[in-house]
């Protein structure tokens, strides 16, 4: 076999030489194979550079964390150099961290030992009260204060910070007018724009004396506009306008909280808002929703975060859903309606709330019944309303008088009525109804069982929600409900004490001992709040 017998095709692959069987035939001897060495083997050096090429990018990619973890002292000694570089190119503070403030500092954090940082720091402070004092000589007076600010914060010698900053003042003061400025606010002062714009009096006689702290004309302004500005919030107090009032006094107190007649302002709203919490409380015992609602609102107006107001509009939107009930009760839909929407916003999470909604779904049920009255025979309408009342008989032995809804007393009577309005056994079971509600209120009251004599005082109220002996009844319940909160307070149970102030709340907000129960609620709280 030749040499030209065994080769590599164009593609690398080997090709194995031919045998030439007549030769082997005759007694000759097998060519040898011949083994070509794994180093000349192509795809071997293919594998071989494709590592190489990923340690490189490694290398490359990796370099820096690398060298910051293996070498912390290099990558310190680099952030100083371009802290310096930053220095020398007037970048002295910088979002971005490339400002030499902060490659100083992050180069102190890495290692508070070395001293090169904070001399870096030192440098800056000084450069940049020297590039405050060349601002303010080129009147960029904002960019001169912006300098002066990073020289204070980086702790640039107080006396060489003040001494810039009164010159940056009265330079300023020469070079935006200080007189013409202080006319401007003397003619604003007159014409009665004391504040609320750039141009009013007020933020006119703070500019000059931010300028010219000492100007006297400026200090007898403000003092003079500021009485003036608290003159008109005694006005809008009179008015009843509280919220406007409040705002004016609290601008006053922004431009100079030591104003002599601030306190004087003061004291007449926190009178006024007392004043409209005791017109908003008797308001609502009344019964007069609409006048409590804007007495509520009015004090909220002025102090959003006053919680006896918010308390108070949450009784008005409870006394809201039991109108809301009241109404539905009646079918006068449409007003039901506006009043369920006012309980909605103002009373969301309340139970009464959700009472009045299914209140109102049950009356639609009953007028949709109503309506469909002419396609029931006569006979079929009596037996129906039998079966009716002895529904409501059964939930009445069992004192569900307004639960569950659809199968309640209260629910089946409605339904009765609705069905046969003039059947002689509906109207003897209507009037057998409500005394057995008064009873069953006065029996629970007594024996202490508080939610079922709740549950009657419902009852009730739905039956006959013009009764004059409820508010006497609601009043009694809500006391009861602070007797049994107390025990259960005594002992420990703080849910139980704190669902009692809700509800007794709820009944009548004006009870006798609310107040006091309620403050040790809030202290039994306090106490297990972490």
């Amino acid at each position: 076999m030749t040499r030209e017998d065994h080769h590599d095709d164009a593609r690398g692959r080997r090709i194995e030489p031919r045998i030439d069987w007549t030769r082997v035939g005759m007694g000759a001897a097998p060519p040898r194979r011949v083994s070509i060495p794994a180093w000349r083997d192509r795809r071997h050096w293919r594998w071989a550079a494709a590592v190489v090429a990923v340690f490189v990018l490694l290398v490359v990619v990796l370099r820096q964390p690398l060298a910051d973890r293996l070498w912390p002292q290099t990558r310190i000694q680099t952030l100083l150099d371009q802290a310096d570089r930053a220095v020398r190119d007037g970048r002295l503070d910088a979002a971005d961290g490339s400002g030499a403030r902060q490659l100083y500092e992050a180069a102190q954090a890495l290692d508070s030992d070395r001293t090169e940082a904070a001399d870096g720091l030192r440098r800056v402070a000084q450069a940049a009260l020297q590039a405050a004092a060349e601002a303010m000589l080129a009147n960029r007076f904002e960019e001169a204060r912006t300098h002066l600010a990073l020289a204070r914060a980086l702790q640039v010698p107080r006396t060489q910070a003040d001494s810039l900053a009164a010159r940056l003042r009265s330079r300023e003061a020469e070079h935006a007018g200080v007189d013409g400025i202080l006319r401007a606010a003397t003619q604003a002062h007159a014409e009665a724009r004391l504040w609320g714009s750039e141009d009013a009096a007020l933020p006119l006689y703070q500019r000059v004396l931010a300028l010219q702290p000492n100007r006297i004309e400026a200090l007898e302004g403000r003092e003079d506009a500021l009485s003036d500005l608290l003159q008109q919030a005694g006005v809008r107090l009179r008015q009843g306008e509280l919220g406007d009032a409040a705002t004016r006094i609290a601008a006053a107190r922004a431009f100079d909280a030591g104003h002599v007649d601030l306190p004087q302002a003061e004291a007449g709203l926190n009178a006024a808002l007392d004043a409209r919490r005791r017109s908003g409380a008797r308001d609502l015992a009344r019964g007069r929703l609409s006048p409590a609602r804007t007495a509520y609102e009015a004090v909220l107006a002025a102090a959003p975060g006053d919680a006896r107001a918010r308390q108070g509009l949450e009784q008005v939107g409870i006394a809201y859903a039991q109108e809301a009930e009241r109404q539905a009760g009646d079918f006068r839909f449409e007003q039901a309606q506006l009043a369920l929407d006012a309980a909605r916003m103002l009373a969301p999470q309340s139970a009464g709330v959700a009472q009045a909604e299914q209140a109102f779904e049950r009356a639609h049920d009953a007028r949709r019944r109503q309506g469909a009255l002419p396609s029931i025979t006569p006979r079929e309408r009596d037996r129906r309303a039998r079966a009716l009342l002895a529904r409501m008989a059964q939930a009445e032995a069992q004192g569900n008088w307004l639960t569950p809804p659809g199968e309640s007393a209260y629910d089946t009577l409605r339904a009765a009525q609705a069905l046969s309005p003039d059947s002689t056994a509906v109207k003897q079971a209507a009037t057998r109804l409500l005394p057995a509600v008064r009873a069953c209120y006065e029996d629970e009251l007594r024996a202490n069982r508080i939610r079922r004599a709740q549950a009657c005082q419902q009852a009730w109220q739905t039956l006959l929600p013009r009764d004059p002996a409820l508010q006497d009844a609601r009043r009694r319940l809500a006391e009861k409900w602070i007797a049994v909160g107390e025990e259960r307070l005594g002992a420990g149970d703080l849910a139980f004490s704190a669902q009692a102030l809700q509800e007794a709340r709820r009944l009548d907000a004006t009870v006798p001992g609310l107040g006091d129960f309620e403050g040790r609620v809030r202290v039994a709280q306090a106490a297990i709040t972490p």
